[in-house]
Protein backbone atom coordinates (compact mmCIF):
# COMPACT_ATOMS: atom_id res chain seq x y z
CA UNK A 1 0.00 0.00 0.00
CA UNK A 2 1.47 3.52 -0.73
CA UNK A 3 1.86 6.20 2.01
CA UNK A 4 -0.08 8.63 2.62
CA UNK A 5 1.83 12.18 2.29
CA UNK A 6 0.74 15.99 2.92
CA UNK A 7 -2.21 17.29 1.08
CA UNK A 8 -3.24 13.24 0.30
CA UNK A 9 -0.25 12.66 -2.16
CA UNK A 10 0.85 9.11 -2.39
CA UNK A 11 4.41 7.86 -1.89
CA UNK A 12 5.13 4.00 -2.62
CA UNK A 13 8.23 4.05 -0.69
CA UNK A 14 7.85 0.06 0.29
CA UNK A 15 9.55 -0.81 -2.71
CA UNK A 16 12.65 1.61 -3.81
CA UNK A 17 16.10 1.85 -3.68
CA UNK A 18 18.12 2.79 -0.69
CA UNK A 19 19.05 6.16 -2.01
CA UNK A 20 15.69 6.83 -3.72
CA UNK A 21 13.96 6.12 -0.53
CA UNK A 22 15.92 8.48 1.67
CA UNK A 23 15.36 10.85 -1.19
CA UNK A 24 11.83 10.18 -1.24
CA UNK A 25 11.66 10.80 3.18
CA UNK A 26 13.44 13.89 2.72
CA UNK A 27 10.94 15.01 -0.13
CA UNK A 28 8.49 14.17 1.95
CA UNK A 29 10.03 16.09 5.40
CA UNK A 30 10.03 18.89 2.38
CA UNK A 31 6.24 19.02 1.74
CA UNK A 32 5.23 18.21 5.88
CA UNK A 33 7.54 21.49 6.05
CA UNK A 34 5.76 23.51 3.76
CA UNK A 35 2.51 22.89 4.42
CA UNK A 36 3.22 23.53 7.83
CA UNK A 37 4.26 26.84 7.14
CA UNK A 38 8.01 26.30 9.18
CA UNK A 39 9.62 26.61 6.29
CA UNK A 40 8.87 28.83 2.52
CA UNK A 41 11.75 28.81 -0.36
CA UNK A 42 10.38 32.68 -0.01
CA UNK A 43 11.36 34.37 3.41
CA UNK A 44 8.30 35.56 5.10
CA UNK A 45 8.38 38.96 6.83
CA UNK A 46 6.40 38.77 10.51
CA UNK A 47 5.64 42.85 10.75
CA UNK A 48 5.35 43.78 14.33
CA UNK A 49 2.70 46.41 14.95
CA UNK A 50 3.86 49.90 15.24
CA UNK A 51 3.70 50.74 18.94
CA UNK A 52 1.88 53.92 19.53
CA UNK A 53 4.26 56.70 19.92
CA UNK A 54 3.08 59.11 22.99
CA UNK A 55 5.13 62.96 23.41
CA UNK A 56 6.90 64.12 26.33
CA UNK A 57 4.01 66.11 27.25
CA UNK A 58 6.17 67.64 29.83
CA UNK A 59 7.92 69.13 27.09
CA UNK A 60 4.61 70.96 26.43
CA UNK A 61 4.33 73.04 29.53
CA UNK A 62 3.94 76.87 28.86
CA UNK A 63 3.50 78.10 32.59
CA UNK A 64 2.70 81.53 31.38
CA UNK A 65 -0.26 80.32 29.68
CA UNK A 66 -1.89 77.28 31.91
CA UNK A 67 -4.92 77.64 29.21
CA UNK A 68 -3.50 76.65 26.13
CA UNK A 69 -1.35 73.96 28.08
CA UNK A 70 -4.02 72.40 29.26
CA UNK A 71 -5.25 72.08 25.89
CA UNK A 72 -2.54 70.41 24.57
CA UNK A 73 -2.66 68.10 27.17
CA UNK A 74 -6.13 67.29 26.60
CA UNK A 75 -5.65 66.48 22.44
CA UNK A 76 -2.75 63.75 24.49
CA UNK A 77 -5.36 62.16 26.10
CA UNK A 78 -7.43 59.98 23.78
CA UNK A 79 -4.01 58.53 22.19
CA UNK A 80 -3.24 57.96 25.67
CA UNK A 81 -6.27 56.04 26.94
CA UNK A 82 -5.86 53.38 23.92
CA UNK A 83 -2.15 53.09 24.35
CA UNK A 84 -2.33 50.70 27.36
CA UNK A 85 0.01 52.09 29.23
CA UNK A 86 -0.99 53.46 32.65
CA UNK A 87 1.69 55.04 34.30
CA UNK A 88 1.98 57.20 31.62
CA UNK A 89 -1.54 58.23 31.66
CA UNK A 90 -1.35 58.70 35.41
CA UNK A 91 1.54 61.42 34.99
CA UNK A 92 -0.03 63.05 32.15
CA UNK A 93 -3.35 63.41 34.43
CA UNK A 94 -1.52 65.24 37.06
CA UNK A 95 -0.08 67.53 34.62
CA UNK A 96 -3.81 68.19 33.49
CA UNK A 97 -5.02 69.25 36.54
CA UNK A 98 -1.76 71.11 37.84
CA UNK A 99 -2.70 73.39 34.66
CA UNK A 100 -6.27 73.38 35.50
CA UNK A 101 -5.50 74.74 39.03
CA UNK A 102 -3.05 77.21 37.52
CA UNK A 103 -6.36 78.95 36.20
CA UNK A 104 -7.94 78.56 39.30
CA UNK A 105 -10.38 75.77 37.87
CA UNK A 106 -9.08 73.80 41.47
CA UNK A 107 -12.85 71.78 41.67
CA UNK A 108 -11.87 70.21 37.88
CA UNK A 109 -8.45 70.07 39.11
CA UNK A 110 -9.48 67.47 42.05
CA UNK A 111 -11.17 65.10 40.07
CA UNK A 112 -8.82 64.65 37.94
CA UNK A 113 -6.64 63.92 40.55
CA UNK A 114 -8.77 61.44 41.79
CA UNK A 115 -8.95 59.72 38.61
CA UNK A 116 -4.98 60.01 38.17
CA UNK A 117 -5.25 58.50 41.70
CA UNK A 118 -8.04 55.67 40.65
CA UNK A 119 -5.25 54.29 38.55
CA UNK A 120 -2.28 53.87 40.72
CA UNK A 121 -0.28 50.71 41.62
CA UNK A 122 2.99 50.22 43.71
CA UNK A 123 4.12 49.33 40.19
CA UNK A 124 4.60 53.17 39.34
CA UNK A 125 6.78 54.83 41.70
CA UNK A 126 7.14 58.09 39.67
CA UNK A 127 3.01 58.99 39.01
CA UNK A 128 2.44 58.82 42.70
CA UNK A 129 5.20 60.59 43.80
CA UNK A 130 3.83 63.28 41.12
CA UNK A 131 -0.10 62.91 42.25
CA UNK A 132 1.28 63.53 45.97
CA UNK A 133 3.07 66.74 44.69
CA UNK A 134 -0.01 67.93 42.44
CA UNK A 135 -2.09 67.02 45.80
CA UNK A 136 -0.19 69.39 47.77
CA UNK A 137 0.13 72.09 44.68
CA UNK A 138 -3.00 72.29 44.52
CA UNK A 139 -4.09 72.68 48.38
CA UNK A 140 -1.63 75.32 48.46
CA UNK A 141 -2.65 77.37 45.90
CA UNK A 142 -5.96 77.46 46.95
CA UNK A 143 -4.72 79.11 50.11
CA UNK A 144 -4.58 76.29 52.33
CA UNK A 145 -0.43 75.78 52.75
CA UNK A 146 -0.51 73.61 56.03
CA UNK A 147 -2.75 71.12 54.82
CA UNK A 148 -0.49 70.81 51.65
CA UNK A 149 2.68 70.50 53.68
CA UNK A 150 1.23 66.61 54.23
CA UNK A 151 0.92 65.56 50.92
CA UNK A 152 4.79 66.83 49.92
CA UNK A 153 6.02 65.46 53.13
CA UNK A 154 4.39 62.22 52.09
CA UNK A 155 5.83 62.28 48.73
CA UNK A 156 9.44 63.50 50.24
CA UNK A 157 9.57 59.63 52.20
CA UNK A 158 8.22 57.97 49.41
CA UNK A 159 10.80 58.97 47.39
CA UNK A 160 13.26 57.98 49.65
CA UNK A 161 12.19 54.33 49.55
CA UNK A 162 11.85 53.62 45.94
CA UNK A 163 13.65 54.78 42.81
CA UNK A 164 12.40 57.79 41.48
CA UNK A 165 13.85 60.01 38.98
CA UNK A 166 16.02 63.11 40.81
CA UNK A 167 13.99 65.65 38.83
CA UNK A 168 10.75 64.67 41.11
CA UNK A 169 12.42 64.55 44.41
CA UNK A 170 13.93 68.41 43.30
CA UNK A 171 10.41 69.49 42.77
CA UNK A 172 9.12 67.75 46.61
CA UNK A 173 11.58 69.51 48.00
CA UNK A 174 11.30 72.54 46.11
CA UNK A 175 7.77 72.85 47.47
CA UNK A 176 9.08 72.24 50.69
CA UNK A 177 11.02 74.85 50.92
CA UNK A 178 7.89 77.33 49.16
CA UNK A 179 5.23 76.31 51.85
CA UNK A 180 7.64 76.16 54.79
CA UNK A 181 9.33 79.86 55.98
CA UNK A 182 12.61 80.84 57.95
CA UNK A 183 15.26 78.56 58.14
CA UNK A 184 13.05 75.31 57.52
CA UNK A 185 12.55 77.00 53.85
CA UNK A 186 15.87 77.75 53.87
CA UNK A 187 16.74 73.87 54.76
CA UNK A 188 14.59 72.23 52.39
CA UNK A 189 15.53 74.79 49.51
CA UNK A 190 19.43 74.07 50.18
CA UNK A 191 18.43 70.30 49.57
CA UNK A 192 16.69 70.96 46.56
CA UNK A 193 19.67 72.67 45.18
CA UNK A 194 22.57 69.92 46.09
CA UNK A 195 20.08 67.39 45.06
CA UNK A 196 20.02 69.18 41.27
CA UNK A 197 23.41 70.76 41.34
CA UNK A 198 24.53 66.70 41.66
CA UNK A 199 22.62 65.22 39.45
CA UNK A 200 23.17 63.50 36.33
CA UNK A 201 19.77 64.19 35.09
CA UNK A 202 19.59 66.92 32.88
CA UNK A 203 16.02 67.77 33.53
CA UNK A 204 16.78 68.05 37.53
CA UNK A 205 20.18 70.10 36.63
CA UNK A 206 17.45 72.71 34.85
CA UNK A 207 15.40 73.47 37.66
CA UNK A 208 18.76 75.18 39.82
CA UNK A 209 17.81 78.78 38.30
CA UNK A 210 14.16 78.07 39.81
CA UNK A 211 16.05 77.24 43.37
CA UNK A 212 18.82 79.74 43.18
CA UNK A 213 15.44 82.61 42.88
CA UNK A 214 12.92 80.36 44.92
CA UNK A 215 16.06 80.95 47.56
CA UNK A 216 16.97 84.25 46.83
CA UNK A 217 13.49 85.43 47.81
CA UNK A 218 13.61 83.72 51.14
CA UNK A 219 16.91 85.48 52.17
CA UNK A 220 14.81 88.72 50.88
CA UNK A 221 11.62 88.34 52.97
CA UNK A 222 14.27 87.65 55.95
CA UNK A 223 15.93 90.76 54.99
CA UNK A 224 19.24 89.38 54.17
CA UNK A 225 19.59 91.17 50.61
CA UNK A 226 23.19 91.37 50.37
CA UNK A 227 22.64 87.10 49.75
CA UNK A 228 19.67 87.44 48.14
CA UNK A 229 21.54 89.25 45.36
CA UNK A 230 24.40 86.67 45.24
CA UNK A 231 21.14 84.39 44.94
CA UNK A 232 19.55 86.32 41.96
CA UNK A 233 22.76 86.50 40.50
CA UNK A 234 23.27 82.71 40.38
CA UNK A 235 20.18 82.34 39.01
CA UNK A 236 20.64 85.23 35.69
CA UNK A 237 23.49 82.77 34.96
CA UNK A 238 21.57 79.54 35.12
CA UNK A 239 18.93 81.09 33.15
CA UNK A 240 21.47 82.34 30.76
CA UNK A 241 22.68 79.08 30.28
CA UNK A 242 19.22 77.39 29.13
CA UNK A 243 18.67 80.89 26.99
CA UNK A 244 15.26 80.64 27.55
CA UNK A 245 13.99 85.00 26.93
CA UNK A 246 11.19 85.26 29.25
CA UNK A 247 13.15 83.25 32.61
CA UNK A 248 16.24 85.70 31.63
CA UNK A 249 14.51 88.68 31.88
CA UNK A 250 12.85 87.79 35.57
CA UNK A 251 15.68 86.99 36.41
CA UNK A 252 17.19 90.07 35.43
CA UNK A 253 14.15 92.13 37.48
CA UNK A 254 14.93 89.98 40.86
CA UNK A 255 18.78 91.28 40.48
CA UNK A 256 17.47 94.68 40.07
CA UNK A 257 15.00 94.09 42.95
CA UNK A 258 17.28 93.16 45.34
CA UNK A 259 19.53 96.23 44.16
CA UNK A 260 16.46 98.46 45.45
CA UNK A 261 17.12 96.59 48.87
CA UNK A 262 20.20 97.25 48.99
CA UNK A 263 19.94 100.92 48.47
CA UNK A 264 21.78 100.97 45.02
CA UNK A 265 18.92 102.66 43.35
CA UNK A 266 20.66 104.12 40.02
CA UNK A 267 21.74 100.96 39.24
CA UNK A 268 18.53 99.31 39.86
CA UNK A 269 16.59 102.12 37.85
CA UNK A 270 18.84 101.50 34.99
CA UNK A 271 18.48 97.92 34.92
CA UNK A 272 14.41 98.16 34.95
CA UNK A 273 14.20 100.78 31.92
CA UNK A 274 16.18 98.20 29.99
CA UNK A 275 13.64 95.42 30.46
CA UNK A 276 10.77 98.58 29.49
CA UNK A 277 12.85 99.21 26.62
CA UNK A 278 12.79 96.10 25.24
CA UNK A 279 9.13 95.13 26.40
CA UNK A 280 7.79 97.81 24.27
CA UNK A 281 10.10 96.71 21.64
CA UNK A 282 8.22 93.35 21.16
CA UNK A 283 5.07 94.69 22.22
CA UNK A 284 5.04 92.84 25.52
CA UNK A 285 4.64 95.32 28.24
CA UNK A 286 5.05 94.05 31.72
CA UNK A 287 3.37 95.14 34.69
CA UNK A 288 6.25 94.35 37.37
CA UNK A 289 8.32 96.17 35.50
CA UNK A 290 6.39 99.49 35.84
CA UNK A 291 5.90 98.89 39.57
CA UNK A 292 9.67 98.73 39.87
CA UNK A 293 10.39 102.14 37.90
CA UNK A 294 8.04 103.56 39.79
CA UNK A 295 9.18 102.50 43.33
CA UNK A 296 12.76 103.40 42.23
CA UNK A 297 12.11 106.66 40.85
CA UNK A 298 10.17 107.28 43.92
CA UNK A 299 13.17 106.29 46.22
CA UNK A 300 15.28 109.21 44.61
CA UNK A 301 12.80 111.58 45.09
CA UNK A 302 11.07 112.01 41.82
CA UNK A 303 7.27 111.10 42.94
CA UNK A 304 5.93 113.29 39.31
CA UNK A 305 8.05 110.65 37.27
CA UNK A 306 7.30 108.13 39.11
CA UNK A 307 3.31 108.71 38.97
CA UNK A 308 2.60 107.33 35.17
CA UNK A 309 4.54 104.18 36.42
CA UNK A 310 2.77 103.72 39.15
CA UNK A 311 -0.80 103.86 37.00
CA UNK A 312 0.54 101.70 34.49
CA UNK A 313 1.47 98.98 36.70
CA UNK A 314 -1.98 99.12 37.96
CA UNK A 315 -3.59 98.88 35.15
CA UNK A 316 -1.44 95.64 33.92
CA UNK A 317 -1.75 94.24 37.21
CA UNK A 318 -4.86 94.62 38.34
CA UNK A 319 -6.26 92.28 35.75
CA UNK A 320 -4.26 89.28 37.21
CA UNK A 321 -7.04 87.18 39.26
CA UNK A 322 -3.89 85.93 41.58
CA UNK A 323 -3.07 89.48 42.75
CA UNK A 324 -6.43 90.58 42.91
CA UNK A 325 -7.16 87.29 45.36
CA UNK A 326 -3.85 87.72 47.40
CA UNK A 327 -2.78 91.02 47.00
CA UNK A 328 -5.22 93.60 46.82
CA UNK A 329 -3.64 95.95 49.24
CA UNK A 330 -0.27 96.51 46.73
CA UNK A 331 -2.81 96.93 43.91
CA UNK A 332 -4.57 99.44 45.97
CA UNK A 333 -1.10 101.63 46.65
CA UNK A 334 -0.48 100.85 42.55
CA UNK A 335 -3.81 102.89 42.29
CA UNK A 336 -3.14 105.82 44.26
CA UNK A 337 0.46 106.66 44.20
CA UNK A 338 -0.73 106.33 39.97
CA UNK A 339 -3.45 108.60 40.47
CA UNK A 340 -6.01 106.28 39.39
CA UNK A 341 -9.76 106.88 40.27
CA UNK A 342 -11.17 105.06 42.43
CA UNK A 343 -13.89 102.27 41.18
CA UNK A 344 -17.34 103.53 41.43
CA UNK A 345 -18.79 100.84 44.22
CA UNK A 346 -20.09 97.85 42.77
CA UNK A 347 -24.25 97.80 43.08
CA UNK A 348 -26.17 95.41 44.96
Amino acid sequence: MPARGPAGIGLAVSARPARLTGMLRAATALLLAIVAGAWSPIPRIVMAAEPTRLPDFDAEWDFDHPDSTEARFRSILPAARRAGDPDYLVQLLTQVARAEGLQMKFDDAARTLDEAESLLTDKWPDGRVRVLLERGRLLNSSNRREASKRYFLEAWEFSNTRVVPDVYRVDVAHMLGIVESGDSSVSWNRTAIAIAETSADPKARRWLGSLYNNLGWTYHDKGEYATALDLFQKALRAREESGKKSDIRVARWCVARAMRSLGRLDEALAMQEALLAEGKAEQAPDGYVEEEIGECLLGLGRPAEATPHFAAAHALLSADPWLQRDEAERLERLRRLGGVPEPAPKKP
